[in-house]
């Protein structure tokens, strides 16, 4: 940064509010712009962040005493055989389902960490 923008700065930090607010003024009116303008389009951008509607069930560990209650468990969500559901909770951490409602992927985290499981919703 140029000495000259820094000089701008420090004379800027000691203005009070009231100051502040009519130099933003006299600028808008001096060069034809709007400060309002230039914070609109980042406003509107916040919104873009809507409430997630699809959920990932993914099983990032298990209690070690609870390894069968576990497999049951993924077995009986994932419907795999006995084989695969365990490769599937000794491989964690490990997606089980994918695209779920809300509503659906809470009852499902709900029964994997009744049976012993660390699940997490992404």
């Amino acid at each position: 940064m140029s000495e000259k923008v820094t000089a701008m700065i420090e004379e800027i930090k000691v203005l009070t509010v009231l100051e502040l607010s009519e130099l933003v003024h006299a600028l808008e009116e001096e060069f034809g712009v709007s400060a309002a303008a230039m914070a609109a389009p980042a406003a509107a951008a916040a919104p873009a962040a809507e409430e997630k509607t699809s959920f990932d069930v993914v099983l990032t560990g298990f209690d070690a005493a609870a390894k069968i209650k576990v497999i049951k468990a993924v077995r009986e969500i994932t419907d795999q055989g006995l084989a695969e559901a365990k490769a599937t909770v000794e491989g964690a951490p490990a997606t089980l389902k994918e695209g779920l409602s809300k509503d659906d992927a809470e009852a499902m985290k709900a029964k994997l960490e009744e049976a012993g499981a660390k699940v997490e919703l992404k």
